[in-house]
Formats: C-alpha cells, structure tokens, sequence
C-alpha cells in the first residue's frame, strides 16, 4: 500500500493531525498537498502538545521525509516560526522538510487584499476568512498574472517582479480602501530574500521528488488539510475554503496520478462542528451545542474562535465519504459524548416536505434544510482509560456501528481523548460490515 491520505470528512478540525502523526511511522514520507497556514493540528506526544498549522504532523517522528508539495500556499516567515519552534523544542531532523518550488508564496498584499475584503462583504455573505492571506493568494496563483512561486524567491528578476505587483496592488488596494496604507516594494524585497535564504536547504522540485518515491514503492501518506465539506469545488459555497480539501484534491496538490493513492482514510469527529461563516443543519445553539463545545475544548487551534457545535451529520459524511473514495472512517473525540443521556445523529435532510439523503449542491438549499434525527441512547461511563473495543460501553459500541451503517464504511481507528495511545484500532476488522 505505497499511497495513503488521512482526509477529513466534515468542516475541518476532525482531528487529522493525530491520525498522521500515528500513521507515520508506517511510511517513508508525509506530504501536506493543499491550504495554508489556516489548517490547525494539535499533535500529543507524550506530555508535550505541538500546535501545527502548515508544515506536516509527521514532522514529530524521526526518518521521515516530509513535504510541502505545490498545491499548498505558504506564508515563508510561519514556515520558518514552527521550524524555530520545533527546533527549540529539540525536535531533531528538521532538515527532512521539502518545499516544493512551485507553491505559492503569500506576500503582504494577500494580507492587506484579506482584510480589506473582509470588511467589504455583508454578514449574510461572510465566509469567517482567518485574514491569513489564503484566498487571495489562491485568487492570484488562478488569475496567473500577480503570483509569485516559491522558486520565483531564488531568480535574478525577483526585485522587478515585485515592484510590478506592488505598483498594481497599491493601486487596487487604494481605491477598495481609504485607509490602505501603501505597500513598500523594497521593504518587501529585502524581508522575502530574508525568508528565501533561512529556507533554502528545503526547497526543491517536489513533483519529481513523489513521483520517483512512488514510482520506487515509497510509502506516502497524503495530509489533507480543512474539511471535505470546505472544498472549493464540491463544499458549501461560497463558505468554503480556496483548495480542493476533500479526496479528490490529493492528486492535483502533491503532483501525483490517482493510480498512486491506494487507501483513503476519512476522519469524522462522533458530532459535529464549523468555525465561520456559512450553514449547518444540525448545529445545536443551545445547551447541547455548549456542553460539546466545552468537553470538547472546541477552540480553534490556529484562531481560537469558539467553534459552533452540533449533532453528527451523517448525511454530510456519507456524501463526502463518497467524494472522497474514503475506504476506512476514524471516529475522533468519542469521549466528548460521554455524560450524555441521548446522542442524536441526523439521519435524512427534509426540504418543503420531501425527505433527502442526498446533500444538497446549493448552499440556500442547505439553508433550509430541516435535519431528521434517530435518538440512540447515550452512556455515563468515562472512556478515556480504553484502550480496545471490548473496553468500550457497550452503547458507545453501538453508536458506533449505527454510524459506520449510516456512512457506509468501516471503522478503522477511535479515539478516546488526546493522547497517541488513546486511539484505539478496530483490530483490522470493521466494527460492523459497511451497509449504507
């Protein structure tokens, strides 16, 4: 099995960059292929927490390679803050880091263009962008004629290069904003040279580099960032983030054909959460909402915007489940529903009295969804101290298969709290034969 991704399969935030951190021993290399430094993952080893946002989880585990292939966008001076952070930390073998030359850079007019955008736009019609430049680096690498490449860095013509697109971005910015102050060409040019020469030693062709690991039988898995339901394409838009985050973005980021992705793991949290901007049929605005969000510390680990929380959405998951070819499902932060007497999972969407399990292509459409739930009863036992399936209450166990049903594939790992040894495999067998 040379090609594996860990994808999530809801908003974001299922809690991936554990499951890739566990799985990387089990390769050669670990490759982040699309997104930003807007991509939040909290790692546990042991009694240190790592908070990642754009360089790869399998960073934490000795010998392997790690990738930041040419679909992601990269902000250079957050690179080099977690390489310093880690390094600091004595994380050894730094050095392992590849950044491809044909990711894009995010210059300051991304973040200046980010904020000034941000404030035009209506509350109905707000994304809840992190202001991170992320989209609008994606916006210029699409429109081609103002973007900047990671190898563009190490060219003679970088200087003109950039004083062209300050010219035209000051511009632009300065009829969208009155209080847009300026951007200095040569202030930005002696900052990015900076970045460019501390990164250097990481930056190469990494198209060629996963082709030939592929090609060699490397073992590659694949790190999806955000959530299938933010994909750019086939997501909630325009509440959606600039990248394909669902399975289908695997090839087109890393650089790599289909044919070498061999197993799709979907991670789903046992409920339900988004941060920003945009619809969720089962979000629970009340007590409920309120009592995962604290039992789940639903924070954003990049933000730390309080996430919005509601019952699983089992129609969303098996939708992108599909999407995204996933063959095996992780359940994450089951217990987060410990304590609760009934656990509710929406099971069909109902819009002007039909009943669907079908996701709805258009974001008004979902708008107006009324979610129909099956109640399942819940347990008081703390599950923390699990570690195997026959260890679970025996309601947890069935909540889990009700799941697994309603999706359509196997459980292959839950989890039961932060820690690594706190995930529990399902042996190599589904918990119950996918049916759905």
């Amino acid at each position: 099995m040379p090609g594996r991704c860990v994808i999530g399969l809801q908003w974001g935030d299922e809690a991936k960059g554990k499951l890739v951190d566990l799985l990387t021993k089990e390769h050669d290399l670990v490759v982040r292929f699309q997104g930003g430094a807007n991509a939040g993952h909290t790692v546990v080893v042991g009694e240190e927490v790592y908070k990642l946002s754009l360089l790869p989880s399998g960073i934490l585990t000795p010998g392997v390679t790690c990738v930041i292939a040419g679909g992601v966008v990269v902000n250079p001076a957050k690179a080099i803050a977690e390489l310093d952070e880690l390094a600091g930390r004595s994380v050894e073998g730094l050095q392992r880091l590849r950044i491809s030359d044909r990711a894009h850079v995010i210059m300051p007019w991304h973040f200046a263009e980010d904020r000034v955008l941000d404030k035009s736009t209506g509350e109905a019609e707000n994304i809840g962008t992190t202001q991170r430049g992320i989209g609008p680096c994606y916006r210029d690498k699409v429109g081609r004629s103002f973007a900047l490449r990671f190898g563009d860095l190490y060219r003679s013509d970088l200087r003109a290069k950039i004083e062209h697109r300050v010219d035209a971005k000051n511009r632009l910015l300065s009829v969208m904003s009155d209080a847009f102050e300026p951007l200095d060409a040569t202030a930005i040019y002696n900052e990015y040279r900076g970045y460019a020469d501390r990164l250097e030693q990481h930056v190469c062709d990494t198209t060629e580099l996963l082709l030939s690991a592929a090609e060699a039988d490397k073992k590659i898995l694949y790190e999806g960032a955000q959530g299938a339901l933010l994909d750019v394409d086939h997501g909630t838009f325009p509440f959606v983030t600039s990248s394909n985050s669902s399975g289908v973005g695997v090839p087109a980021g890393a650089g790599v054909p289909p044919k070498h992705v061999n197993h799709t793991l979907g991670v789903v949290k046992a409920y339900s959460t988004r941060v920003g901007g945009g619809p969720f049929p089962t979000e629970q605005d009340n007590q409920d909402g309120q009592y995962l969000r604290e039992r789940g510390n639903e924070y954003g680990t990049v933000t730390r915007r309080p996430r919005r929380c509601g019952w699983l959405d089992a129609v969303a998951v098996r939708y992108t489940a599909r999407l995204s070819g996933a063959d095996s499902i992780a359940v994450m932060l089951l217990d987060v529903l410990s304590g609760l007497e009934e656990i509710k999972i929406c099971t069909e969407y109902e819009i002007d009295g039909v009943r669907s399990r079908d996701f709805p292509t258009h974001v008004d459409d979902l708008r107006r969804v009324t979610p129909r739930y099956e109640s399942v009863p819940g347990w008081a036992e703390d599950v923390t101290d699990c570690r195997s399936l026959e260890e679970l209450p025996e309601n947890a166990r069935a909540y889990l298969n009700r799941v697994s049903e309603l999706v359509g594939v196997p459980v292959e790992f839950v989890s039961v709290g932060p820690g690594r040894d706190q995930t529990i495999p399902a042996e190599g067998r589904p918990l119950v034969a996918a049916t759905a």
